[in-house]
């Protein structure tokens, strides 16, 4: 009985597998729409400020990723993806950057200051007054980046679930070795 698979044990996966697909179709058409949203207010923009005006030739010479996506593994061991400002960092990477004691007073060299952590706004690369719908094209695709994390850790626990459900119907479908 020791390699029996209850039906509540199958039961509960599917169900679980069934919630998972229901929340993935659902993501994916918020993220359809956010999508759409997001070219139709950049393209308001455009009209707004000119075809010229928002275009590759305003983008800056150097570009810094203003969001990093990172990976780590849930309870399960399962991995997850979330969407963090690029210059945060994770609690496990936190802590001291050098390891010996750091002279307070009488420092021989001049402070420099050190370039700002946070990356500056793209906005700002189309001017000052930038229209409302750029402003709302950038928030859209924002969301639609945070929404597509949330798919791929969906995704991975989907094709977890469907692999263990496999195997557990595999194990059911087997004969029992006494039962010969």
């Amino acid at each position: 009985m020791a390699g029996q698979v209850s039906p509540a044990e199958l039961d509960s996966l599917l169900l679980r597998l069934l919630e998972d697909l229901e929340e993935l179709e659902a993501k994916r058409t918020a993220l359809n729409a956010r999508v759409e949203e997001g070219w139709l207010s950049l393209s308001k923009a455009r009209y707004a400020m000119g075809a010229k005006s928002v275009g590759p030739l305003q983008y800056a010479s150097h570009m810094e990723p203003q969001v990093c996506v990172r990976t780590s593994e849930s309870q399960d061991g399962l991995q997850q993806f979330r969407v963090m400002r690029a210059g945060a960092r994770i609690p496990e990477e936190v802590g001291p950057r050098e390891a010996a004691l750091r002279r307070r007073k009488g420092s021989a060299k001049t402070q420099q200051p050190e370039p700002s952590a946070a990356p500056r706004d793209p906005l700002n690369w189309f001017g000052i007054l930038v229209p409302h719908s750029l402003r709302q094209a950038q928030a859209s695709f924002s969301e639609g980046l945070q929404l597509a994390a949330d798919i791929a850790t969906l995704q991975t626990r989907i094709d977890w679930g469907r692999s263990r459900l496999r195997g557990l119907q595999e194990k059911c479908q087997q004969p029992e070795p006494g039962a010969a």
